[in-house]
């Protein structure tokens, strides 16, 4: 066990199911409301992030892609209150010709293996089932 610094994010509501989400190091990103990414879609994009991190610094010392595309999906599912089920990380990569590229190839699969089974802390936590603690706290 480490005693790693623990991370955080806040939130502040803009209008009604509309927030604004900020990190630490004071960027923010709008979630909810007209043309923003809703919960869940952050959900994906974190664990598609974090893997594709892991991906890209891996093979990106071999030979830099060409193509470099990361779908993140999922079904919403009711039954037994929401969550999601048949999450999945689908890569779309492509590097160059020539013995770079052919390393940089040789990479992907152990790069996606070793990020799915100790690396990316995002999917290891959604997969591990770690509990939340909700509080509640006033002004």
């Amino acid at each position: 066990m480490t005693d790693a610094p623990g991370t955080s994010v806040s939130l502040t509501r803009r209008d009604l199911m509309a927030y604004t989400a900020t990190n630490g190091r004071g960027a923010t990103i709008d979630v909810g409301g007209d043309g923003n990414f809703s919960p869940v879609e952050l959900l994906l994009a974190a664990i598609g992030a974090c893997t594709a991190v892991d991906v890209d610094v891996m093979t990106s010392r071999r030979a830099i892609p060409e193509v470099f595309e990361v779908l993140s999906s999922g079904r919403k599912e009711t039954e037994g209150g929401n969550h999601m089920e048949d999450l999945q990380v689908t890569f779309r990569l492509r590097f160059p010709e020539g013995p770079e590229g052919d390393q940089a190839r040789a990479r992907i699969a152990p790069a996606v293996k070793a990020s799915h089974e100790r690396d990316c802390t995002v999917s290891r936590t959604v997969e591990l089932g770690t509990p939340i603690a909700f509080v509640i706290g006033g002004e």
